[in-house]
């Protein structure tokens, strides 16, 4: 049991929110790519403000990091995948691929009315149809099967969306088999989903090529789901997600279930919004990972 051969990256989003600009001043590129060296970060995400193509590549190879994963977040309603939802991904493959990168990491885009459904799907929340799923499933697998050799595709659930409680990701993952693409599991938001993450990590097994690693606040989700916050977008304003550690997330149950495989994916510690500097919060998430990874060996 080992996760030797699983690299460490960070999202930039705690730094710079995509969604919530106005969090935090806007963070320099460089500066956040400089601390993800000072902490022992190996990769990232595309961040908002950071170069594209050749000038990201040159930024990372400098810095001795990767290009880990593009997020590509496509349109979707009600019926399933919006026009141009395929397009938007088949772009974002481009750019991922223009700067070397390693994961495509596809969801749809949050908002919407399943926004006021957060955390509490099973209570009525729309739904979509089985031809949906379908459809998601073919364009996964047209990624896939266009990505160059060592480029993985995967798909992440999440909360506010048509896909996020259990059975919707089930749903989904029924229907990858044979496609070449994955499920990017991120384990926060599938606790807010209703899911347990160390179960779906032992049903998923190889499906699950990639992960994002990140804390739940039992407080802000309770609140969340009796309705004192506004959707998901408040929540984060309230900082539902935490540091590794500090919630309700079962860390090491998580990289037991990835160790008994051997895991060789990616463990991206994200963070939306937190009370403490980014830095900070990227450091202890850094350490908690660090610090169970380490007991397996043991």
């Amino acid at each position: 049991m080992s996760l030797a051969g699983a690299p460490i990256g960070c999202v930039p989003i705690v730094w710079n929110n995509v969604d919530l600009p106005d969090l935090g001043p806007a963070v320099p590129y460089a500066e956040i790519l400089d601390a993800y060296v000072a902490l022992g970060y190996q990769g990232t995400q595309h961040g908002r403000g950071f170069p594209e193509g050749e000038p990201l590549r040159g930024e990372l190879r400098r810095r001795g990091l990767r290009f880990a994963e593009l997020y590509s977040a496509i349109d979707s309603d009600a019926d399933g995948l919006a026009p141009g939802a395929g397009d938007i991904a088949r772009r974002d493959l481009g750019r991922l691929i223009a700067a070397h990168g390693e994961v495509l990491n596809v969801a749809l885009d949050g908002g919407g009315e399943r926004d006021r459904w957060s955390g509490r799907v099973a209570e009525g929340a729309p739904r979509w149809p089985a031809t949906a799923f379908d459809d998601l499933a073919a364009l996964l697998g047209e990624l896939a099967t266009t990505a160059p050799d060592g480029v993985k595709v995967t798909f992440h659930p999440h909360t506010a969306t048509f896909i996020e409680a259990p059975d919707e990701v089930d749903a989904l993952a029924g229907r990858l088999a044979g496609t070449g693409a994955g499920i990017c599991l991120d384990v926060g938001h599938f606790i807010v989903g209703g899911g347990d993450p160390v179960t779906a990590l032992r049903d998923y097994g190889e499906l699950v090529t990639h992960v994002h690693v990140k804390d739940v606040d039992p407080a802000v989700l309770a609140r969340l789901r009796a309705g004192e916050i506004d959707g998901f977008m408040g929540a984060v304003r309230e900082r539902i997600f935490t540091e590794p550690g500090n919630g309700m997330l079962d860390l090491g149950g998580v990289l037991v279930a990835l160790g008994a495989r051997d895991y060789p994916g990616w463990l991206m510690v994200e963070q939306d919004s937190s009370w403490l500097p980014p830095v900070d919060a990227a450091r202890i998430g850094m350490e908690a990972l660090r610090t169970g990874i380490a007991r397996l060996d043991r």
